[in-house]
């Protein structure tokens, strides 16, 4: 686009040959906000238009720069203006700020300042009893990754050599190209945006600068985690590169179910088997506990689907104080067999008894509106 086919800039900002810094401000910011390529995915006019946007605040923004194209136009400005990062990283609110500005605008603008590059994140999926999960362990984990070279400490160059100066990029590690009104910067493809060079790269790791190795680690699993939970080992992931962080070690936690134990959040259910005359005289049990046995009262009448409550013996609370319950629920167990003699007793036995049908259905009455054992314990 030659100076007689562009746009005056105060014309494409819409304001006033007379309009004070803070106005042109105002004025590119709501332009900047419109046509954003974000808001407008796949739109060319609204790229253009940001660019315009862009191009006209580069000018009228800079008071040098406003002086001589308020003088001589377009034809002012020599060598045309150029556009780089910094009039985005002034409108961070607009444009996300930080490495987000770069991440969008570095490379397309040029100038854009070097990050940090922190080793990679690793995952391991570890899977652990339910005790363990109830009350804690300390295990040890068996890590494969990739680490410094201990040959060449990373550098990837053989001994006594050093990294020579990329010769296509001239050690910046970006190439630049003029596109339109831009100036844009890519990574050299030659270096890989690092500078520089191996020429004789090191025996060890091929120039790299980083090996696979096997480690050992030991994990601590805190009381009360559950599957899905997730623990992170800070530095135990991939090695960076030379002077850059390593990155973190993420453990997933999977619990094996358990054959008498079912949980729920911070409580555990259990389900206690009683026989007929348990049941109906009461009596005195054990019951299974994560912390051994202990000793709970049945009385007298109890019914099938009865919940009995032992406080504390749960799991322990992540985020705070204190242990869940135990939730013990009567499971009454008929018999499948009777010797001649319990049939007896057993006939002997009905005809003392109330009829359970008229106390069965007032009992049913009573409750048509309770909700199941299940959901009641869940619902």
């Amino acid at each position: 686009m030659t100076s007689t086919e562009k746009r005056d800039y105060y014309e494409i900002l819409g304001i006033d040959r007379s309009a004070n810094p803070e106005q042109i401000k105002k004025a590119y910011r709501k332009l900047a906000v419109k046509y954003h390529p974000d808001k407008n995915p796949n739109d060319r006019k609204a790229e253009g238009r940001f660019k315009e946007a862009a191009e006209a605040y580069g000018v009228l923004g800079d008071s040098d720069k406003r002086s001589l194209y308020d003088r001589y136009g377009h034809a002012g400005l020599r060598g045309g203006p150029q556009v780089n990062a910094d009039i985005f990283r002034e409108f961070s609110d607009i444009f996300g700020g930080g490495s987000i500005i770069d991440d969008l605008f570095g490379d397309f603008f040029g100038g854009g300042r070097v990050r940090s590059r922190r080793g990679a994140d690793l995952r391991y999926d570890l899977t652990i009893t339910f005790e363990e999960a109830v009350e804690g362990a300390e295990t040890r984990i068996l890590v494969s990754r990739q680490e410094l070279c201990e040959v060449c400490k990373g550098n990837g160059t053989r001994a006594g050599t050093n990294k020579s100066i990329c010769s296509t990029c001239g050690g910046h590690g970006q190439v630049q190209y003029q596109q339109g009104f831009l100036i844009v910067a890519r990574p050299c493809n030659e270096c890989h945006g690092s500078g520089q060079v191996i020429q004789h790269p090191c025996e060890s790791c091929s120039g790299i600068g980083q090996v696979p190795r096997e480690r050992e680690l030991s994990i601590r699993i805190p009381p009360g985690v559950d599957t899905g939970a997730r623990l992170r080992l800070s530095g135990e992931g991939e090695a960076g590169p030379p002077n850059n962080p390593p990155g973190d070690l993420y453990v997933f936690l999977s619990v094996k179910e358990h054959p008498d134990f079912e949980r729920h959040e911070d409580d555990i259910y259990y389900t206690l088997p009683l026989s007929i005359t348990q049941a109906v005289l009461g009596t005195e049990t054990e019951v299974p506990t994560i912390d051994g046995m202990e000793k709970l009262t049945i009385p007298e009448g109890t019914q099938t689907d009865t919940i009995f409550t032992l406080s504390g013996k749960g799991v322990p609370r992540i985020r705070s104080t204190g242990r869940g319950n135990q939730l013990v629920r009567v499971q009454i167990v008929t018999p499948e067999s009777l010797t001649t003699e319990q049939r007896t007793l057993m006939k002997q036995l009905s005809t003392t008894l109330p009829d359970p049908d008229r106390r069965y259905a007032r009992r049913k009455s009573v409750n048509a509106h309770e909700k199941g054992f299940f959901e009641k314990l869940f619902g």
